[in-house]
């Protein structure tokens, strides 16, 4: 088992749009082969600052998924109308 840690930063005033998007995508990540869970944390001291939390029964999984249509989509839009920076994505085995 694997976890990932993804850690975003949004434009301010687009936490909520944000937000709403990551209750989207969970459909995809539940539907997502080796997705275990995944839990969206956000910084008491920056309200636009926020890490996912993936559980992946295998790293490889996890990368499947990234590569995906649905992943790509998303990550497009976040790039584009959401996100202040660069994601930052960290892998922790267990």
């Amino acid at each position: 088992m694997v976890t990932v840690g993804m850690n975003y930063h949004v434009i301010e005033g687009k936490q909520k749009e944000f937000e709403d998007k990551f209750a989207a995508v969970m459909g995809a990540l539940k539907a997502a082969a080796g997705h275990t869970s995944s839990t969206l944390w956000k910084d008491v001291t920056d309200d636009a600052s926020y890490l996912i939390t993936s559980e992946w029964s295998e790293e490889q999984a996890f990368h499947d998924f990234i590569r995906s249509q649905a992943f790509k989509d998303v990550t497009t839009w976040g790039k584009e109308q959401i996100l202040s920076g660069r994601p930052q994505h960290k892998i922790y085995k267990h």
